[in-house]
């Protein structure tokens, strides 16, 4: 028998590959920044199902009469929580799917996890955040958000927003995002607390959304539709159902999330179709965090974010922008199964920025935010409160005492962003706004 035997170099390399690809999204790297890290909290992880009785399915719409029946809608909702778990505790593996470039069919992928399934819950009291995922999407795509934010000691409960396949639907179909995203969310948030009981304080929700779903927080998180605006023309006119949740609409309160602490809207989805016009912006009085990148071509960010940010005056609100970053701001990295084909791809990478980076950033800033605004906690702050616009402008003068990897102080003349490693503060812009007096 002949043996064939490769360079020690490359047996490394594969290991390394091996690696790295099993690490769970959730865990930083390490040019990540300062509070991106894992929380000291191990994380568990299970399903529920909510039935919202008798909603409006836009999916049967009869286009002949103009009738929309009301069906039962069924909700999953997977939850990551603060947990006790023992170190033989299997972590979970992920497994989802999305959309595949017509005509192919849905694309199924795995994610590795650190959360353990169904372990048991630790302590109570967490603030609850709610997620919202991206047009076809899942909340599977998100873990690199909802296992870390659970490991900080937060309740994360992400949806299944179930959307209708936008390739094979009428317009009026099409539309049924811009209804249920807020509705879902509103319903989850009015429910959730009976469910999960002592494990969480229902006085500290947070919001948290990925393109369509940035449209949804930013609505149910306090923002109104334009009852005349081109979102509701968009579903077939003022006469269908999502005018009922637009300003003064008879569903209007169904879409809003009573008394939320803090909202962050990833690349939201909403302002280039004019969902919301300056009233509706203004309506916003919770502290908002808007990330997204100035390339976005999929809902534009000068209309998107940029325009929310300017919009909604009587928030306490910061706008961070990844400089030539697209949509693909919200996303864990490319898991394998999706690197075979282009389309499949572009739901997580950005052709510029590496998706990890982009995560971590958000990571650290979104835990900046979340400390104040959820826990009531200040010493987080100076994280958010740069002392330049544009992260490129910050300076640090060589140190040949300190570690090539150290962390930003902000300091002493310092000024790259702090908890920013030297060299690795590029390309960013944190721009912040008070509420109006």
């Amino acid at each position: 028998m002949t043996r064939h035997f490769l360079p020690l170099a490359i047996i490394l390399s594969l290991a390394s590959s091996a690696a790295f690809a099993a690490s769970p999204p959730s865990r930083p790297g390490v040019d990540a920044p300062e509070l991106a890290a894992l929380g000291s909290h191990a994380v568990g992880y299970k399903s529920l199902t909510l039935i919202q009785p008798q909603q409006a399915n836009l999916e049967l719409f009869d286009a002949k009469t103009g009738a929309i029946p009301k069906t039962d809608r069924t909700l999953r909702i997977d939850i990551w929580y603060p947990a006790t778990t023992s170190k033989r505790a299997k972590p979970v593996t992920y497994s989802s799917e999305f959309r595949g470039e017509p005509p192919r069919p849905a694309a199924a992928f795995t994610v590795p996890g650190l959360a353990v399934k169904n372990a048991k819950p630790e302590g109570a009291a967490h603030p609850l955040v709610i997620v919202s995922h991206g047009y076809s999407n899942t909340p599977i795509g998100m873990t690199w958000l909802t296992e870390n934010l659970a490991s900080k000691g937060y309740v994360v409960a992400a949806i299944y927003h179930q959307d209708p396949d936008p390739d094979r639907s009428t317009a009026v179909v099409r539309s049924a995002p811009f209804l249920r995203r807020p509705l879902d969310i509103g319903y989850v948030a009015r429910t959730l607390p009976a469910l999960l009981g002592e494990q969480i304080d229902p006085s500290k929700v947070a919001l948290i959304g990925y393109s369509m779903g940035g449209y949804g927080v930013v609505t149910a998180g306090g923002a109104t539709l334009d009852a005349n605006g081109p979102t509701i023309r968009f579903g077939g006119g003022p006469g269908l159902e999502v005018a009922k949740i637009a300003k003064g609409g008879p569903d209007e309160a169904l879409s809003k999330v009573a008394g939320v602490k803090a909202v962050v809207a990833m690349a939201p989805a909403g302002g280039s179709m004019g969902a919301w016009n300056a009233e509706g912006l203004a309506n916003i009085k919770a502290p908002l965090l808007l990330i997204a990148g100035d390339h976005d071509q999929t809902v534009d960010y000068t209309t998107g974010a940029k325009a929310i940010f300017g919009g909604a005056v009587n928030s306490d609100r910061y706008l961070l922008t990844f400089h030539e970053a697209g949509h693909s701001v919200g996303l864990n990295p490319v898991p394998e199964e999706m690197m075979g084909q282009m389309w499949d791809q572009d739901w997580f990478a950005d052709p510029i920025w590496r998706t990890d980076r982009i995560n971590a950033i958000n990571l650290h800033f979104i835990t900046a935010f979340l400390n104040r605004a959820l826990n009531g906690k200040t010493d987080l702050d100076s994280y958010l409160n740069v002392a330049t616009i544009a992260s490129d402008d910050g300076v640090w003068a060589y140190d040949p005492k300190a570690p090539y990897g150290a962390y930003s102080t902000a300091t002493n003349g310092v000024t790259v962003w702090k908890g920013f490693q030297r060299r690795h503060a590029r390309g960013l812009e944190l721009r912040h706004a008070a509420p109006m007096p």
